[in-house]
């Protein structure tokens, strides 16, 4: 049974394999494993659910749970153990699901999150290592706005992590990059640019005197 007294915000670490069979069932029921067992035991209704999808590096969807946790061995998701059958469960209901073409990039919104200040900088990936976490709410709401952008309907007036939000879209350069790049390149193409402007405009400077 949930036990928890306050709504917990969770980011579930899956594949896009057991997504697509979490989607083909509605988003109405989702398995944690047996290695996350006492976390899993802590979710309740009115919980929320961010879904991180591992192989495709990008957030995906957000549900609300709606029912207390129970244990089921019923075979539904994948795992290369066949002895895992994600038992403890609950029941969901769906808020906003994107399609696999427009996840939110992982490498984009990750390093900016308050959930993995806990890593060294250049670690940052290893916040997302396991199946289940709980990150903070203003992470979840930040990344909600995200896919409710994407999705077409963001709330008016929600900006939820205002100081973060500038970095994901600015002048577009970030929403370029491939997924395996880090924000630091951004950071040095920025001083690199930066100085060649300087050097650019004091030749000009000397060819006009």
């Amino acid at each position: 049974m949930g036990g928890n007294l306050g709504k917990t915000y969770w980011m579930l670490v899956t594949t896009q394999e057991n997504l697509d069979i979490t989607r083909s069932r509605g988003f109405s029921v989702q398995g944690v494993d047996t290695k996350n067992r006492r976390k899993a035991l802590r979710i309740g209704p009115e919980d929320r659910v961010l879904y991180y999808v591992s192989d495709k590096k990008g957030f995906a969807a957000t549900a609300t749970v709606t029912s207390d946790n129970f244990e089921d061995h019923e075979r539904i998701w994948k795992h290369h153990d066949d002895q895992e059958t994600f038992p403890h469960r609950v029941e969901l209901s769906p808020d906003v699901v994107l399609d696999e073409s427009e996840y939110v990039d992982g490498y984009q919104v990750g390093p900016t999150l308050q959930y993995v200040k806990k890593w060294p900088p250049d670690m940052w990936p290893l916040a997302f290592f396991g199946m289940l976490h709980i990150i903070p709410q203003r992470d979840f709401n930040f990344i909600e706005s995200e896919l409710r952008r994407i999705n077409g309907d963001l709330l008016v007036n929600e900006d939820p992590h205002p100081e973060s939000s500038g970095s994901i879209v600015s002048s577009g350069i970030i929403e370029s990059l491939d997924s395996s790049d880090e924000v630091s390149d951004v950071k040095k193409h920025f001083d690199v640019s930066a100085k060649s402007r300087k050097s650019s405009h004091r030749r000009r400077k000397k060819r006009h005197r």
